[in-house]
């Protein structure tokens, strides 16, 4: 039997495998709200138009509520045999409204419906990715904010460079965050044109108001051009490349508290919520919501090379390939979410252990850099010499295996006579620190100023 929403031209209905492959229902049910706060935006539209009468308009208006309800409470029966979102959500009004359902699709095709509908998923989905990684920005700068005075090592090619303190690095993925949700912010600007009323690509001779249409469902203008309105899928590509940069932020700072918990560095801790143990090693405390949230940027970059593929050998307008947009957006999207809650989750509960990062923090010479920067402001060395001289003495204390503030100042003298006891007071983790008041550094006041921006900021 074939589909009676479109099968006039067909004799006999779809091989089983053709419906097999064709059919979306299974993942485009997610579009539902979408699919119908567009179909009430349309039909009050055609009414005010004079294109329906007041009296079908009002039918279907009841009917697509009616059908929104069966939805949200889960009685809504989605039907394989009717392919998507879009026909099944018609079938059941023309259930409940009889024939007056079948000038619901007047002036539009399923082509515009579903760009119109995936746009405002994919918007109301990038609103609440923008609010969980503001969550997440108010729980690093607040961590920040304890821990401004908290020394640790920073590092270089996963070497000991110079004292940092907890509060700066956590500052470093509030920044971070503040370009994630730009770019989450610049993507919802550009898509937030209204592709509804293209119809199937050259637009329709009934006279629609696609102005009024926009504004109900919330567009800034409708889409200006029919063939790019309903070919266009960058909304999602734009979308899921600002995920991937922002799952890449995710999955650096993940691989850090991975390596932090780990007994070997013991930086820091994660409570038993954010943690897992092993079948058979009593002793293990598995860092597995961060090593999650690290696996889930492949995912979600995969989406975006995925969807890249699908897209860049089409011509235009619509091509049956674009149903494959649907999936991987859905996936990455909230996989996105999903990553974020946690690494709120975790960065709220995770504790620094302050004993250990201080003592890292003066390990292999990370106070070098001053000395040098000593030599250049006292005794007026020129910066290049000021390093050879450093050198030598790193070279000297890791000789007798003590560190530079253990070397003596005779021993200081033989690289360069004119030091003096004066030396000493740059070779502590906290004066390092403490020094690097330069803007964007990690002195304790520096930390203070910008954690408490970034809170009265966020709200």
């Amino acid at each position: 039997m074939s589909n009676r929403m479109w099968g006039g031209r067909f004799a006999s209905g779809p091989a089983e495998i053709m419906e097999e492959i064709n059919a979306s229902i299974g993942f485009d049910k997610r579009l539902a709200p979408q699919d119908i706060r567009g179909s009430l935006a349309h039909v009050a539209m055609l009414g005010q138009a004079g294109i329906l009468p007041a009296e079908d308009v009002a039918a279907i208006e009841a009917g697509l509520k009616s059908v929104r309800d069966e939805i949200e409470a889960g009685t809504f029966v989605f039907k394989r045999e009717l392919e998507d979102i879009h026909m099944s959500v018609e079938s059941r009004l023309t259930e409940i409204v009889g024939t007056a359902a079948g000038r619901l699709h007047t002036a539009r095709s399923r082509n515009d419906q579903v760009a119109t509908d995936m746009k405002l998923w994919v918007r109301d989905t990038l609103d609440s990715l923008d609010q969980q990684a503001a969550d997440l920005q108010r729980a690093l700068a607040e961590k920040a904010l304890t821990h401004a005075e908290t020394v640790m090592p920073g590092f270089t090619h996963l070497q000991s460079a110079q004292p940092v303190t907890f509060g700066h690095h956590c500052l470093a993925y509030v920044e971070m965050l503040a370009r994630d949700r730009g770019r989450f912010r610049d993507a919802r600007a550009r898509l937030n044109e209204c592709p509804l009323g293209a119809a199937a690509l050259a637009g329709t001779s009934f006279p629609i108001d696609r102005h009024a249409t926009a504004s109900a469902l919330g567009f800034d203008r409708p889409t200006a051009n029919s063939l790019d309105s309903v070919a266009d899928r960058d909304f999602a590509l734009e979308s899921l490349a600002a995920a991937s940069i922002c799952a890449v932020h995710l999955s650096r700072f993940a691989e850090e508290l991975v390596v932090w918990t780990s007994a070997q560095f013991n930086f820091v801790r994660l409570s038993d919520g954010y943690t897992t143990g092993s079948s058979i090693m009593p002793q293990k405390r598995n860092p597995d919501a961060a090593e999650l949230v690290r696996a889930k940027s492949g995912r979600i970059i995969g989406a975006l090379t995925g969807l890249l593929v699908v897209m860049k050998g089409l011509p235009l307008a619509y091509s049956k390939d674009m149903q494959e947009d649907k999936e991987g957006t859905f996936d990455a999207l909230q996989a996105l979410s999903l990553c974020l809650a946690a690494m709120t989750g975790m960065v709220k509960d995770l504790e620094p252990n302050a004993a250990v990062l201080s003592q890292a923090a003066g390990s292999g010479y990370a106070t070098a850099t001053d000395l040098a920067d000593w030599l250049v402001r006292e005794l007026g060395l020129p910066f290049r010499q000021a390093h050879h001289v450093t050198g030598r003495l790193v070279g000297a204390a890791s000789a007798k295996g003590v560190g530079l503030e253990e070397l003596s100042l005779a021993e200081m003298q033989e690289a360069e006579p004119r030091i003096t006891e004066a030396v000493y007071a740059v070779l502590g983790v906290e004066n390092s620190v403490a020094s690097r008041t330069s803007y964007g550094g990690t002195a304790p006041v520096n930390v203070r100023k910008q954690a408490q921006g970034w809170i009265e900021r966020l709200g």
